[in-house]
Order: structure tokens, then C-alpha cells, then sequence
């Protein structure tokens, strides 16, 4: 009747057991992302319980076998529990992750970026780990597709690299959300070890306000709450038409914002948005891709490959973001410190906290938080068009 036996047969789902208490100690003692990864742990955990029969299987069926993306819902909970028919219907179908876009466009403020547009660039910079791992991955084996789903992980968006896993590589889909979200959730970590590998005592001590009292804007924005609703649809309409295969995450993510600038008149969908959806969203989201994580798809060194090829694309983003700063501060009198460059990724809004902390550590008056979102915020719509551009190539 008890699991003892099975689990002395299988010592491997010891190992998953122990990451996904892990990951636990992680989300709930350090506080890093939780409400992704304790779902996630704790699905993990679900899925590696012998004799529960909570473990996704995402295998690609061989010459013969059953393929269960052609049964039915009922059949496959019925046949092969509960956790198998949410992830065929969430998460193989794409659903999951649009929704969670969603959720974050409506708690998204785009105000910061449009106060500072010309900070919005370095979120497009930041996406060079993306490319760079893409490349790598090809020249050392993988598939282009397999590639693209692995490079993504540079853009620090989970719900982007999962949809990216789901249309060119679902066999490695596990592996590619547990090193998409376990690295966003060590935002913390990463972006001081790159700063404090690239990043001089100076460049740190550069005050953005400072810089906006020495330097002020020439163009101020009169009537933002216009421009606020104006600019998701007209940037949505602009994707849709360069880059038509990121509209499933760009355009719900820009819907999802649209809802929350409108006000009063479309509230009750601002809130079901922003908190029924995405909280119901996140949590089967975080419960199936954990499942995913048995010793049979973790445990082996394409999964390795993996977690290494996602911390250097994490790793080159932050780096192209702080280089990128750098080389714009060669040309301009109106400095700006590489922090803002280190928030490129689509990890909102940790990336700009972090970088804040980092900042005022250095000096307690030079808060560069909402310059720092202007970077942040862009990160996200380069990540989603990013993930456009390789399922356009790839898919």
C-alpha cells in the first residue's frame, strides 16, 4: 500500500523530490517569485509521488504508441488522471500563457516608459542573450527549433518561453519552464553578479534625476491619459502587421492593459483580468509545468544542456542590456546609469527593483525606479515580439 518499494526502484524521483522541496524553501522562506514557484515545486512533488499517478507525460509517442493529444479530455482523465487532461487542455493548446499576458498588460503601468522613451530601447538591447544562445545551441547540436525555444529563456519571461517550448519544442518543455521561472525567480542573484562583474563604482553613483534636473526633456506629455490608451492599440496594430505571430502574446497583453487605462467604464474586466483570471491561470500553469518534471525528462543532459544554455542567455541579456548604456553614454551628454540597462529583461517588476536597491546602496538619494521600469516594461513587449520573430523562422 505505501510508496517505500517504488521509491527504492526509482532513486531518481528522490532527486526531483528533494528539488522540489527546493524550490519550495526558495518561494516561501526567501521569497523568490512565489506564486510561481511554489506551484510549481509543488507539482513537482505532486508528479514524483510514486503510485499518485499526478505525472505529466509529454513524451513524444514512437512507431505504435498512443498519442494522447488525440483522445479525449474525458478519456485522458479518465485513463491518465487529472494532471495529464489540464495539461492537454492548458498548456498543449497555447491557452495558458496568452491568459497570463493578460493579467500582466492589465497590472502593467506603461506610464514610465512613455515619460522616458528613449530608455525603451535598452529592453530591445537586453534581448541579445536570446539570439546569442540560439546560435550557440545550433553549433553544439540542437535542433533551430530547439534553439529558439532554449534561446528564450533569455527574455525572463515564463509565460513567453513556454508558449515559445509549446509551438517548436514540446518535448522540452519541462525543462525549458523550470529554468525559465527558477531564473526569473533569482533575479535577486543575477543582476548584482553581473553588475558587479561590469559595472564601475561611477557608472553606479549616476544620478537619473540628477540628469533630468541638468538635462530636461524637451517634449512633455500633456494629456497622458489619452496617450495611455491610445498606445496599446496602436502598437498592437503595428505588431499585428510586422510581426503577426506574436499577437497571441503582444495582443492580450496590450488588451489586458487597454482594460485597466479605460478606468471606471471597463473595471469589472480590469479585475477579472488582473486577479480572477490570473490567479486561476497561475496556479494550473505553475501545478501542470511542474508535473512535467518527472526523473525520466529531468534527469539527463539535454536537461542539463538546458538549465546551463538558459542561466547564459539570462546572463548576456543583462550584459547586452549594461553594454548597451555604456556605449549610448559615449554619445551623449545626458548620462544614464547601466542599472536601467540591467532591467532589459521582461522579469517585471523584480529586475527594477532590484536595480534600485543596487542604486541606493550606492547612493541613498538616487532612486531609479521608475526609470528603470521605462527598461523593464519594454523588456516585455521585445521578449513577446522576440518569441514572434523565432516562431515565424522555426515554427
Amino acid at each position: 500500500m505505501t510508496a517505500f518499494g517504488e521509491l527504492q526502484q526509482d532513486p531518481g524521483a528522490l532527486l526531483m523530490l528533494a528539488l522540489g522541496f527546493g524550490l519550495l524553501y526558495l518561494g516561501i522562506k526567501k521569497r523568490y517569485e512565489p506564486l510561481l514557484l511554489v506551484p510549481i515545486a509543488f507539482g513537482i512533488l505532486l508528479a514524483n509521488f510514486p503510485g499518485g499517478h499526478m505525472s505529466v507525460l509529454t513524451a513524444a509517442p514512437g512507431p505504435g504508441e498512443l498519442d494522447l493529444t488525440k483522445l479525449s479530455l474525458v478519456t485522458i482523465g479518465k485513463d491518465y488522471g487529472v494532471m495529464n487532461m489540464l495539461y492537454y487542455a492548458l498548456i498543449k493548446t497555447g491557452l495558458l500563457p496568452p491568459l497570463i499576458f493578460m493579467g500582466v498588460g492589465a497590472m502593467t503601468d506603461f506610464g514610465p516608459m512613455l515619460r522616458n522613451l528613449r530608455l525603451a530601447f535598452f529592453g530591445a538591447a537586453a534581448q541579445i542573450g536570446i539570439f546569442t544562445v540560439l546560435i550557440s545551441a545550433i553549433l553544439i547540436g540542437f535542433t533551430p527549433q530547439e534553439a529558439g525555444a532554449l534561446g528564450i529563456i533569455g527574455g525572463a519571461d515564463g509565460p513567453t518561453a513556454i508558449y515559445t517550448a509549446i509551438i517548436l519544442a514540446p518535448e522540452l518543455l519541462g525543462p525549458i519552464a523550470i529554468a525559465a521561472y527558477s531564473y526569473m525567480a533569482l533575479v535577486p542573484v543575477i543582476i548584482p553578479l553581473v553588475v558587479r562583474l561590469t559595472v564601475s563604482e561611477k557608472d553606479l553613483k549616476i544620478n537619473m534625476k540628477e540628469q533630468d534636473r541638468l538635462y530636461p526633456n524637451k517634449i512633455e506629455i500633456k494629456n497622458m491619459r489619452l496617450v495611455k490608451i491610445l498606445f496599446p492599440i496602436v502598437l498592437c496594430t503595428i505588431i499585428a502587421i510586422l510581426v503577426p505571430s506574436s499577437v497571441p502574446l503582444i495582443g492580450l497583453l496590450l488588451f489586458g492593459n487597454l482594460l485597466k487605462e479605460i478606468g471606471q467604464d471597463t473595471n469589472r474586466l480590469y479585475i477579472a483580468a488582473s486577479e480572477t483570471i490570473m490567479n486561476t491561470a497561475t496556479i494550473f500553469l505553475g501545478l501542470t509545468i511542474g508535473a512535467t518534471m518527472t526523473s525520466v525528462t529531468f534527469l539527463n543532459s539535454v536537461t542539463l544542456m538546458i538549465i546551463v544554455g538558459g542561466f547564459l542567455a539570462f546572463a548576456i541579456s543583462i550584459f547586452g542590456g549594461i553594454m548597451a548604456v555604456k556605449v549610448a553614454n559615449l554619445f551623449t551628454k545626458k548620462k544614464i546609469n547601466p542599472l536601467i540597462g540591467a532591467t532589459g529583461l521582461s522579469a517585471v517588476p523584480m529586475a527594477s527593483r532590484v536595480a534600485n536597491e543596487i542604486a541606493l546602496k550606492y547612493d541613498p538619494q538616487n532612486h531609479i525606479l521608475q526609470y528603470a521600469m521605462s527598461s523593464n516594461i519594454s523588456g516585455v513587449i521585445g521578449s513577446a515580439v522576440a518569441a514572434g520573430v523565432l516562431i515565424s523562422f522555426l515554427g
